[in-house]
């Protein structure tokens, strides 16, 4: 089976009748979590995302003080989780604000969990290459907003040189 072009399929959404168009979207998210999750964004946090920050941070808190510190395989495991459901919500979102503010919060408390992070083992690289992603979307922001945000990853990463946190 052919997999249609975004384009063509955009042109055959914009030619259907809204009861139709609905019947499509609750059938997609029948079929994955996923994408019922990105629907539930998009009917419900997209008008405000200073509200679905703050869920999203919540949860994330909430999964840090459910990690596993008694055996660093499952230390490591747990981190990685955290992040990868960071991700899916960084996805969600359009704003490279959101990703930047998503991003520092998961690092902020990445730093808190007293987990060792050696330069140059898993944890150290993975710690590093938030820092460069969080960079990267620092740079697309205003330049206001790019300062503190820069200001605030400083001060992430002075913990890390100096071994504070």
């Amino acid at each position: 089976m052919e997999i249609k072009s975004l384009a063509e399929l955009k042109r055959e959404l914009s030619l259907m009748h809204p009861a139709a168009l609905a019947g499509i979207c609750i059938q997609l998210a029948r079929y994955k979590k996923e994408n019922k999750e990105l629907l539930g964004y998009l009917l419900f946090d997209s008008n405000y995302e200073p509200g679905y920050i703050l869920k999203v941070k919540a949860e994330i808190d909430g999964l840090f003080t459910e990690l596993n510190r008694n055996n660093l395989y499952f230390t490591k495991k747990g981190i990685r989780k955290i992040l990868k459901v960071t991700n899916k919500y960084i996805k969600y979102s359009p704003h490279k604000k959101t990703e930047a503010e998503l991003r520092l919060h998961y690092i902020t408390r990445l730093k808190e969990s007293g987990v060792r992070m050696i330069p140059g083992t898993a944890l150290g690289n993975l710690f590093d290459g938030q820092v460069d992603k969080i960079s990267k979307a620092i740079e697309t922001l205003h330049e206001d907003l790019r300062r503190d945000y820069t200001e605030e990853l400083k001060q992430v990463t002075m913990k890390e040189k100096t071994g504070k946190g």
